[in-house]
């Protein structure tokens, strides 16, 4: 978007020029080039805060956790002192969750037609009313525990099509894999504890930070790989980590989330977060808490390392059409009758 101010004879006094890069984001001209240099050469960064961690890779992470002998969580909170005291990182996490969780429980109960002429249905209510009745009936099937987790996360994802409130966890189109997550934790695991909510953000807000710096979070630089993916790799860390991961543990759940959705595209139906984005971040969810399981199951030691797996998702967004990042020219986009 260029923005022009011009004088009473017409002649441009100012001009800027403005990108939308996706996730929210909006870089000037300048900062696009700046972020260019950056990119061609690291060394021009300015990234490195006068924090005790500025780990920059997930090596650099799982070195500095195995020096320091603090947890990831414990790392990315001492981070945050620099800027804030413990109260205000309290504070925060809490008010995060706070919206997370509301905006849940709004999705379970609030039926409707979702906006934008597609006209779909919302489904949470619905679905959430079944599970509760078969519960009760004491008919609960094997399957069962992913349909929680996936109408957690539908949830919030028809609020956000509604517009309602959400966290933006990294994305509003990927806002539901992370609260889904945590509340199956609490909902579901035996001995979850709330006041461990803010170790699982912190943990997830890591990765999400190695993901943004090291390729990206944005659809329309990505496709879906960048939001699902990214999502889902937060959520599997931030569940590995309150289940008693490992550091090693911990990057490994996040490498095998998002591992497995490389190469997803973003090509929402007539241009709306609603098809297949709803859906989308409720099997993103079930696949977080399936990589954090098996995570856990090993020793942390993995082929392919969280910095090879986002530095494939980097690779793959740029060689990925433009058709299949975030511009509904391609895919169910267009294979899917606008009605």
């Amino acid at each position: 978007m260029i923005l022009r101010a011009t004088d009473a004879q017409g002649d441009v006094i100012l001009q800027e020029t403005y990108y939308s890069i996706g996730g929210g984001f909006v870089l000037t001209a300048a900062e696009q080039e700046a972020a260019r240099l950056i990119a061609a050469d690291p060394k021009k960064s300015e990234a490195r805060a006068p924090v005790p961690y500025p780990f920059q890779t997930a090596a650099e992470m799982l070195a500095m956790a195995a020096k320091s002998r603090l947890t990831i969580a414990q790392m990315k909170r001492a981070n945050e002192r620099t800027y804030r005291t413990d109260a205000e990182i309290d504070a925060g996490l809490a008010r995060l969750w706070q919206v997370m969780t509301d905006c849940i429980d709004s999705g379970l109960v609030t039926g409707g037609i979702l906006p934008g002429g597609l006209k779909v249905r919302r489904r949470a209510p619905g679905i959430h009313q079944a599970l509760i009745a078969e519960r009760g009936l004491n008919l609960v099937a094997p399957h069962t525990i992913n349909d929680w987790m996936s109408v957690y996360a539908m949830a919030v994802n028809e609020e956000n099509a509604a517009g309602g409130q959400v966290v933006t966890a990294p994305t509003n189109g990927a806002a539901g894999v992370v609260p889904a997550t945590i509340r199956y934790w609490l909902d579901h695991v035996p001995g979850a504890q709330p006041s461990r909510i803010g170790e699982f953000l912190l943990t997830a807000a890591a990765i999400g930070g190695l993901v943004k710096h090291n390729a990206s979070i944005s659809g329309a630089e990505c496709g879906c790989q960048a939001e699902v993916g990214s999502a889902a790799a937060m959520a599997a860390a931030g569940l590995a980590a309150v289940l008693g991961a490992t550091p090693e543990q911990v990057e490994n759940a996040a490498e095998i989330a998002l591992e497995h959705h490389l190469g997803m595209t973003c090509d929402p139906v007539k241009g709306l977060v609603q098809v297949p984005c709803i859906e989308r971040n409720g099997l993103g969810a079930i696949k977080a808490v399936s990589a954090a399981s098996l995570s856990l199951r090993g020793d942390g030691q993995h082929l392919v390392s969280l910095d090879a797996c986002v530095e494939t998702m980097r690779q793959t967004g740029h060689d990925m059409h433009e058709k299949y990042k975030e511009t509904s020219l391609g895919g169910l986009a267009v294979n899917v009758p606008n009605c």
